[in-house]
């Protein structure tokens, strides 16, 4: 494999609520979604260093009577709108709408929707990176191969203060939040581009 093939199959995974979003538990109405600060310019960088930008996100809320189906689409509309409008741009969106006691394959830290989106998007995910707020996220990552990446956003400097020593599968890297996340993983590739 070239390394121009490598690059157009790498991807950045990421978490939507509380590492993209401002964390208010069940977004139930599309005016309780905001961008937290500095996401624009993170996934900007990441676009235009040719890294696929995908969410993948858990959102049992459906499932749990908390809202209808069709809200999670206009959720995501609007956050594509708020980063269109900062010159970013998601590559794609994959979502489990089912309650955690469904037990499906593809709530995260099942690898469902991964496979899903390696294969529509043809991403290596020997080659990615996962950026969460939760241990789940840490979790998943490890599952599929990826670089884990906690951010402090959201829920993460409270699973990461309190409980990290429980933790079975420990994040490649800390950040406050994405655009640091981002950063670091661009200096990792930028070693690993000397190197070779």
């Amino acid at each position: 494999m070239t390394a121009k093939e490598i690059m157009a199959n790498r991807a950045v995974f990421l978490d939507r609520d509380g590492t993209i979003n401002e964390e208010v538990g069940y977004v139930n109405h599309v005016g309780r979604f905001w961008l937290l600060p500095r996401v624009g310019e993170a996934i900007r960088l990441l676009n235009q260093h040719e890294f696929k930008t995908v969410v993948i996100t858990n959102q049992s809320g459906a499932a749990r009577g908390y809202f209808v189906e069709s809200l999670i689409h206009e959720v995501h509309q609007k956050m594509r709108t708020l980063l269109s409008k900062e010159g970013a741009h998601l590559d794609g969106i994959f979502y489990c709408p089912h309650h955690p006691d469904q037990k499906c394959h593809c709530r995260k830290p099942e690898t469902g929707l991964i496979e899903e989106a390696a294969k529509e998007l043809d991403i290596d995910c020997s080659h990615s990176y996962m950026v969460g707020d939760r241990r789940g996220d840490i979790e998943f990552a490890n599952k599929i191969g990826a670089k884990g990446i906690l951010v402090l956003t959201g829920y993460g400097r409270g699973e990461w203060e309190n409980f990290r020593g429980d933790w079975n599968t420990k994040p490649s890297y800390v950040a406050e939040d994405l655009y640091e996340a981002v950063r670091w993983i661009l200096s990792q590739e930028s070693n690993k581009n000397r190197k070779e």
